[in-house]
């Protein structure tokens, strides 16, 4: 059990440095000897080395000296295994459950918790990576974001009680110190990294020669952030997406900080004040 705290106590300190400050070569460090002591602890074995390696290589490929096809081919590989790692479909990375499952409210459908160690390489790549990503826009973007993360709490989760995903259910369980650690630093943060500093900031620069082209980036990464929701079903999925409609405000205007702090903020309200994860049916 030692060993195992002793693996996730450098890949929050990684994950949290790469939201403060994103000191790449400081949060590197961290992060890897958090994933050398999984090694160690036999939550990866080596095989899970095979799509670190593969990332490393992406990584190498996307820099802005390399030719095109090198750069292309590197995001194809990123968003391969992106996939493969969000949806837990690379096999070899045990990730210990440390919640449930349990129900905050008798109404509620249970809920478990992992602490994931694939998903949010996708998020931590980004993080390093990716040189176009934009950690803030000045001194504010947490305030803004932390604004823009209620107000669009109270759209989203007021839609969540119209359609009869959820009902008010003040509450904080014992164990939420551990969600709230895990839920802003290894949900929402790499989340967001993919999501909006990824694939919003992509699709910006893409079209940004093109009227409503930050506008049309907004809302393809809200509705695909939606869909990745889907095994909440239709009413989850539209208030995610609304809710990704939020985020990439927050990060339009404040920057993957704001982002963050939006969805940490909309997260914290619902899981404190509603039924979480959602009203069983």
């Amino acid at each position: 059990m030692s060993l195992t705290i002793a693996v996730w106590t450098p890949i929050f300190l990684g994950a949290l440095s790469l939201l403060a400050t994103r000191r790449r070569a400081l949060s590197l460090g961290l992060i890897a000897a958090g994933y050398l002591l999984a090694f160690a602890d036999g939550l990866l074995d080596w095989r899970a080395g095979i799509p670190l390696v593969l990332l490393l290589a992406a990584a190498y490929a996307v820099a802005p000296q390399r030719p095109r096809a090198w750069r292309v081919a590197g995001h194809v590989a990123f968003v391969g295994l992106a996939i493969g790692l969000g949806f837990h479909l690379l096999p070899n990375f045990d990730n210990p459950q440390v919640i449930g499952p349990a129900r905050f409210t008798p109404d509620a459908v249970p809920f478990t918790m992992y602490l994931n160690l694939d998903k949010p390489l996708a998020g931590f790549w980004v993080l390093l990576a990716w040189p176009a990503l934009r950690l803030h826009r000045g001194r504010w973007s947490w305030i803004r974001g932390l604004v823009i993360g209620l107000a669009t709490a109270v759209v989203c989760l007021g839609l969540a009680l119209v359609l009869g995903e959820m009902a008010i259910a003040p509450k904080w369980p014992d164990v939420g110190w551990l969600w709230a650690i895990n839920n802003l630093l290894l949900v929402c943060l790499t989340e967001e990294a993919l999501f909006r500093g990824y694939l919003q900031e992509g699709l910006t620069r893409r079209f940004a020669d093109r009227r409503g082209g930050e506008t049309f980036a907004i809302a393809i990464a809200a509705a695909l952030f939606g869909v990745v929701h889907a095994g909440g079903g239709l009413g989850y999925v539209l208030v995610a997406a609304l809710a990704g409609v939020g985020y990439g405000i927050a990060y339009r205007y404040g920057g993957l900080q704001a982002s963050v702090m939006a969805h940490f903020g909309l997260n914290l309200v619902h899981f404190s004040l509603f039924t979480y994860p959602m009203l069983a049916r």
